[in-house]
């Protein structure tokens, strides 16, 4: 019996023994290696710290950081990335914060970042697990899987799809504007939390451009992801720890349910559509539609294969949701608000816009053609870029520059700050200036570019930016055509992080009706 357990516990012991030596390796020799290896190159920051890195640290700081507003003069940079600004302070430009066993350095360079995102088979995305968790789809693939679903995804955003969708975005505009008629008197002025309603407008947006008429029920898929993002957003930091997303909590457990119920109804969508197409109903403008004709064009003329499986479609499904309403949702309030505190600017809008269209529906040609209109908006995007953040990863040792990147290190391009920076924009970086884009692309950052950035650059740029541009441009003409606003004195200040930049306390206008 002595024999057979010692027959037993040898194999036990050397499997034991192998999978302890790849934790060691993963959660402390390699991320150790990592560390020196940057160090040599001149790069700085804290100590690497057992299994979580930095990340109790970003935690409390972050959560320290939310307790007070700011004001407009105030660098928000300290506010909604404490922990990067403490870095930064502590360490300069040349500096590596830890996510986890992962260190990630910071790079600043125009011409680096512009190779960096010019070559996405050898700059990859950093894993994310709580992005993938909320929807996979586009943006997270890599390789010949992202190339295939680009391809495939491509007609649903050209230019002429995206014409075919304004009345969409109309149609979702004056639900919005009929509730502020409700409540915003005749005469005289009218306090409104904006934030939510244009919301519920770019849900109703991305619904009705995403599914047509089952856009009711798109707004309940809306309302299931947003709650699962707050959920992952509070859960980050457990899910670099290994098999803890897999224990039966509570919140993983609500976590689960909402994947399910989400998956539930897009099946439901996507299978009705299916067969009404196979039935010979019409093929009609909107995303899925698109998507799935794009997909079974490729699956009959190359085989299976070649297009999307059923869960890619879901997963694609997703990503339309977050996508496309948290960009467009944030490139609206932030406008909102800087046009209620320069109301000139909003002045000078509102003049293009009745010259362009008077009373009446602002169409394709029209918004296409507001050159006011889109210098505000070029600018809004410079100062709150909804991506605020880029996020690479080399898998093999990769030269930049005179950088020798270890595989396994992270980049951060950080186009908040860069945004920002003095040396490209001037030393009124900080100031909401539309005029610095008076003369296109041509003019911005000194000829450096950038404009593109907030949606990413290179082969990777957002494939949805000309959808979230129209909708602000048709969101904001209605707006200006009705009604004139100011910021409101119960309005604070505080941009916030959650997936995108938000004012955490609302964008709290005085309206008056014109």
């Amino acid at each position: 019996m002595n024999l057979l357990y010692l027959i037993l516990a040898i194999p036990c012991g050397v499997v034991a023994s192998i999978y302890a030596w790849r934790f060691l390796k993963w959660a402390w020799l390699t991320p150790k290696k990592l560390e020196k290896s940057l160090r040599q190159q001149g790069f700085n920051g804290n100590p690497y710290k057992f299994l979580l890195g930095d990340l109790n640290e970003i935690m409390k700081m972050e959560k320290e950081s939310l307790s007070n507003p700011i004001s407009f003069s105030d660098d928000f940079l300290p506010r909604i990335m404490p922990f990067v600004h403490k870095t930064l302070t502590n360490y300069g430009k040349n500096s590596f914060v830890w996510f986890g066993t992962d260190p990630a350095v910071f790079i600043w360079d125009l011409d680096m970042i512009r190779e960096i995102l010019s070559k996405p088979l050898i700059f990859q995305k950093p894993s994310n697990p709580t992005g993938e968790v909320l929807a996979k789809g586009l943006v997270s693939y890599e390789g010949d899987k992202w190339a295939k679903h680009r391809r495939l995804i491509n007609p649903a955003f050209h230019l002429e799809k995206i014409k075919k969708m304004a009345p969409s975005f109309y149609m979702s505009c004056c639900d919005m504007l009929s509730e502020w008629e409700k409540m915003v008197p005749s005469e005289g002025a009218f306090e409104l939390d904006v934030w939510p309603y244009l919301q519920t407008l770019t849900s109703d947006a991305i619904s009705r451009t995403a599914f047509g008429s089952s856009y009711e029920q798109g707004r309940k898929i809306f309302e299931l992801q947003k709650e699962l993002a707050s959920l992952l957003m509070k859960a980050t930091i457990s899910f670099f720890i290994p098999g803890f997303r897999y224990l039966p909590t509570r919140t993983n457990r609500r976590i689960d349910h909402i994947r399910k119920e989400v998956e539930s109804l897009l099946l439901d969508l996507i299978d009705k559509r299916m067969k009404a197409i196979e039935a010979g109903e019409a093929i009609t403008d909107n995303l899925l539609d698109t998507l799935l004709e794009s997909n079974f064009k490729e699956i009959q003329q190359k085989g299976n294969k070649f297009g999307m499986s059923l869960q890619d479609v879901v997963e694609e499904c997703k990503l339309f949701y977050i996508a496309g309403q948290e960009t467009t949702v944030a490139l609206l309030v932030w406008t909102m608000i800087l046009l209620g505190k320069h109301t000139d600017w909003q002045d000078r809008a509102r003049e293009e816009i009745r010259g362009a269209f008077g009373g009446r529906q602002p169409d394709f040609e029209g918004l296409n053609a507001l050159k006011t209109v889109s210098m505000i908006l070029d600018e809004v995007v410079r100062l709150y870029p909804p991506v605020f953040m880029v996020g690479r990863r080399t898998h093999k040792e990769t030269a930049i520059g005179d950088l020798i990147i270890p595989a396994g290190v992270n980049l951060i391009l950080p186009s908040l700050q860069l945004h920002h920076h003095r040396q490209i924009w001037g030393d009124d970086a900080d100031e909401f200036k539309p005029e610095r884009f008076s003369e296109g692309v041509s003019s911005k950052a000194k000829g450096q570019q950038l404009k593109d950035f907030p949606f990413g650059w290179g082969p990777r740029i957002c494939i949805g930016q000309n959808f979230a541009i129209l909708e602000a441009k048709m969101a904001v003409a209605m707006i200006l055509q009705r009604y004139s606003f100011e910021l409101s004195p119960s309005y604070s200040h505080a941009p916030t992080a959650v997936l995108f930049l938000q004012p955490q306390h609302g964008a709290h206008l005085i309206l008056r009706r014109l």
